[in-house]
């Protein structure tokens, strides 16, 4: 076997959660790190800023724009500079990433009086109690090892009230665009991928760890199941990706079960 071969095996373990899941991610978002943004814009048609931008909405961060906020797997920061620099946003940021390269990558795009990077798992978050205000995560909680420990600890560090919000890839149902998307999706965004990041491997992950990950009603459930009250979600650009949200309950709050916002995709 060549040390290509090697590479690309470990890249489809770490996809199935296999125990090298954690040493791969860390290393592969590493190693790509100063390609980052420029494949995401490439192999989502620059969708991936539209999503982005709708996941932000549902922090509902008018509600307390002086507050601080926590952006998990925060990757090269996207998320944070975009809270930070919104309008009439008075609090701060903690951006969140166990690849200390990725941060790195995205320290010009932010305000040092505004975000905080931290290099820190996912599972084992150094902040207090109740710290934050809201979280969001976005195309990083499919990274993690443990997806029920790391809702434990994001509910953990939330104060009651706060909401968490996933951005995540979904599995359309649509069964025209779904056999398109899935063509592109497994075989050429590899391709383009891995050409442009320079790396063997890292957009061989990206489809197989979407395929191993739980579906849109099922990682609700997960939610629930951590703790978080009124999960919903909604699926957009065909159910390509889907943005969950959940609260953390106050004290006295009766638990609310909800499903998707709307049947339909957006």
């Amino acid at each position: 076997m060549t040390a290509l071969d090697t590479e690309r095996a470990t890249a489809d373990a770490a996809a199935t959660g296999a125990a090298v899941k954690r040493g791969y991610v860390k290393q592969m978002f590493s190693d790509i790190a100063p390609h980052y943004d420029r494949v995401n814009r490439i192999i989502s048609f620059r969708l991936d800023q539209w999503w982005r931008r709708k996941a932000i909405r549902e922090l509902n961060i008018e509600r307390d724009p002086a507050a601080t906020y926590l952006d998990l797997c925060a990757g090269t920061m996207d998320i944070s500079s975009q809270i930070g620099a919104g309008k009439g946003f008075k609090g701060s940021v903690v951006a969140a990433d166990f690849a200390e390269p990725m941060l790195r990558a995205g320290l010009e795009k932010v305000s040092p009086n505004v975000v905080r990077p931290v290099t820190a798992d996912a599972l084992d978050l150094p902040f207090a109690d109740g710290f934050a205000a809201g979280a969001i995560v976005v195309f990083g909680i499919r990274n993690v090892v443990d997806l029920n420990g790391a809702l434990r600890e994001v509910y953990r560090v939330l104060r009651p009230g706060a909401r968490f919000v996933i951005l995540e890839f979904g599995a359309t149902q649509n069964p025209m665009v779904g056999w398109i998307y899935r063509l592109y999706f497994n075989h050429l965004c590899p391709l383009i991928g891995n050409a442009v990041a320079r790396h063997h491997s890292a957009y061989n992950y990206l489809p197989k760890s979407v395929a191993h990950f739980p579906t849109e009603a099922d990682l609700a459930q997960r939610m629930r199941d951590a703790g978080f009250d009124s999960v919903h979600w909604r699926s957009y650009t065909f159910g390509v990706v889907a943005i969950h949200v959940g609260e953390k309950k106050r004290v006295g709050d009766r638990v609310s079960v909800a499903g998707p916002a709307s049947p339909h995709s957006r």
